[in-house]
């Protein structure tokens, strides 16, 4: 029987972990998950269990500093814990912050423990020199990006490329339904911080299309009835005509003729879904200012970082303004020409992940590695 202690701190990194465990199972049923994580690892793991998602998915630096002391209360919560159960291995997904601060006071405390990491953070992106700190303290990194496995194996670190879970989910998911040519999709995000700043600029956005496209119809996805709820009770002071609903994401991404799409996730899943978009972001002034000196690379959205170019426009910060995201809205929206060549790169960039499913193949990494 193997034991293996698993933390995820996001929604997403929830799901991943979640389809990695149920892949394990699959192949070890005796398998033992403890950890930290969300609803869907709860379902595979045994206690001591810890539900954190709903507290541990805060954003920026000004809202981890808020409740520090709670993360280190749940930090050394884990370093007992492990302690006691003596798994064969932990399982970090995502979550850098947290989950390399903790491999690196595993590490020291227990040397021959596996420590296994899925979903490389993207330090890449802001500080390539952790990548060799991180060689120390790891023994296996698992990649879903094609550029990162050589840049983690130039630092000593074994790392498999099992490819983007996302892709293989998503393509069960396309529906056989033709674009509506006057519907623009908004996708402001699920973090409540991401909703207040992103939605209203959206709104304000609309306002601009209707004075010179009456016939466009605007529709949001929203991650959850209260974000639903706050936002429709904005549209209606505003006066614009939203269609706000909850759960339909991947529906509106097929549906839409062109979007505009928060930075994250849903960015790849636009791709995935081949909609013309571009990307938005707006964060706390403090957390703006530190990630731009750290952040060392060209882009912000993924799709132009595989791409290593342009390829959808990013209106960031105090570039995301209503002006500049009705005019790249309407560029999008009146040419199908421009359309089309988006959507060439976006199926290059796609085809760039791989096709094999990501958490199958994680998964037999992980009892290689255990064995």
């Amino acid at each position: 029987m193997k034991t293996i202690w698993a933390v995820a701190g996001e929604v997403s990194g929830d799901d991943r972990a979640a389809e990695v465990m149920s892949e394990i199972l699959k192949r070890e049923p005796s398998t033992v998950f403890h950890g930290a994580g969300g609803p869907r690892m709860a379902k595979f793991s045994a206690p001591p269990f810890e539900n954190w998602i709903d507290q541990a998915g805060v954003v920026g630096i000004w809202d981890i500093l808020k409740i520090y002391p709670w993360f280190q209360k749940k930090f050394y919560w884990m370093l007992q814990q492990i302690s006691e159960i003596q798994p064969n291995a932990v399982l970090l997904v995502d979550y850098p912050g947290f989950n390399l601060r903790l491999a690196k006071a595993l590490h020291s405390r227990y040397p021959r423990l596996k420590i296994i990491y899925y979903v490389s953070p993207q330090v890449w992106a802001w500080k390539r020199s952790r990548i060799s700190q991180m060689a120390k303290i790891l023994d296996l990194m698992l990649c879903i990006f094609p550029f990162e496995k050589a840049l983690y194996e130039q630092s000593g670190l074994k790392t498999e490329f099992v490819g983007h879970p996302l892709v293989e989910k998503l393509k069960m998911e396309k529906l056989p339904i033709e674009r509506d040519s006057h519907l623009l999709g908004f996708f402001p995000g699920s973090r409540w911080k991401e909703v207040r700043r992103i939605f209203p600029v959206m709104v304000d956005t609309a306002s601009i299309i209707l004075k010179q496209r009456p016939s466009i119809q605007f529709e949001i996805a929203a991650a959850n009835p209260a974000q639903a709820d706050w936002m429709r009770s904005l549209a209606k002071e505003s006066g614009i005509p939203i269609n706000i609903q909850t759960g339909t994401a991947h529906s509106l991404m097929q549906r839409a003729c062109a979007g505009i799409v928060c930075s994250g996730t849903a960015t790849l899943e636009a791709a995935c879904f081949e909609l013309p978009y571009c990307l938005v972001y707006k964060t706390a002034w403090l957390t703006f200012e530190i990630g731009r000196r750290l952040i060392t690379i060209p882009f912000l959205g993924i799709v132009n970082v595989l791409a290593d170019k342009p390829v959808v426009k990013e209106f960031i910060q105090h570039f995301a303004t209503p002006k500049a995201l009705a005019a790249e809205a309407l560029r999008l929206l009146d040419s199908s020409k421009d359309r089309q060549e988006l959507v060439v790169h976006l199926r290059s960039v796609v085809a760039s992940l791989g096709e094999v499913g990501a958490a199958s193949c994680a998964a037999q990494a992980i009892l290689r590695e255990l064995q």
